[in-house]
């Protein structure tokens, strides 16, 4: 799928969904980062906005990416309408492309899946490679279906945190794997429907 058809896929697909009024953030990232100082945060895939608002809330700088117009325009007004415009920027951006040329405290990639070609170890490592000393990139996947995802197909097989890591290549000198665990929760999906599903939850923390 070439980059004009995802873009296509991705405004469709939010162009479908309501406008999240409020959107939430989600629980690995308020997990992970509500004992963390704030800094520079980068979203890669901001969706909705609920983790680049609930960051900014929390004092964070953050750098909001996502290949839909759609969700990166939704995202902008929001964080006008909440005085949180200084905090956030959102752009839509092809991360197949390039990443910021900037360094972070802390990246998150949420269910970071799309049925378009992209090398998503390559661009993990090189947002790893974008931390400072001591920040963290967080990797939260699939780790089942949910009734409402847009990939059914019953052989998907989704690679554990371990995997994962082991596929970006971090030298243990340089970074350390602080979390690798499949836990479950209660979601629930754009059309209200709930569901328990299981995460594969990676964090990684850069120490030199």
């Amino acid at each position: 799928m070439e980059r004009a058809d995802a873009v296509r896929y991705w405004d469709k697909v939010y162009a479908e969904r309501p406008a999240p009024a409020d959107p939430q953030p989600n629980d690995r990232l308020v997990e992970t980062a509500t004992a963390l100082p704030p800094g520079d945060a980068l979203d890669l895939g901001c969706g909705g906005g609920g983790d680049a608002l609930w960051l900014a809330r929390r004092g964070w700088q953050v750098t909001a990416l996502d290949v839909s117009a759609v969700a990166t325009k939704r995202l902008a007004q929001l964080a006008r309408s909440r005085g949180l415009s200084d905090r956030v920027t959102a752009q839509q951006h092809d991360v197949r492309d390039s990443l910021p040329e900037r360094q972070f405290d802390l990246v998150t990639a949420h269910y970071f899946h799309t049925p378009y070609a992209q090398d998503r170890t390559a661009i993990l490592r090189s947002a790893a490679h974008l931390l400072r000393q001591g920040g963290r990139i967080l990797v939260v996947d699939h780790g089942s279906t949910a009734p409402w995802s847009w990939n059914q197909d019953p052989d998907v097989r989704y690679p554990s945190p371990q995997e994962v890591a082991a596929l970006m290549r971090l030298s243990p000198a340089g970074w350390t794997v602080e979390r690798a665990d499949a836990p479950h929760r209660t979601a629930v999906g754009p059309d209200g429907r709930t569901a328990e599903v299981v995460d594969h939850v990676l964090l990684i923390r850069r120490i030199q």
